[in-house]
């Protein structure tokens, strides 16, 4: 599998080859199914990239450190 940043360069590329104005019916229609494919590519990737930062954004902070118990343990003991 291509990398995102590879898919999207290569779009680029096609979407430019079909606004030139010597490229072929062929060759454009040709272009133009690549580029769906790879749009329709990108756009996965991007739906499980906006998941993956969802459930990243709903899991709030997550505190390392254990909760102190004994806030006043010390001042029975003066």
């Amino acid at each position: 599998m291509k990398k995102f940043d590879e898919r999207l360069e290569r779009l680029e590329e096609l979407s430019g080859r079909i606004r030139e104005s010597d490229i072929g019916l062929e060759e454009a229609l040709a272009c133009f199914e690549e580029g769906i494919k790879l749009a329709k590519a990108l756009e996965k990737d991007l739906d499980k990239i906006e998941g993956k930062i969802q459930i990243l954004m709903n899991q709030g902070e997550q505190v390392d450190e254990k909760p102190e118990l004994d806030l006043f343990s010390d001042q029975g003991n003066a």
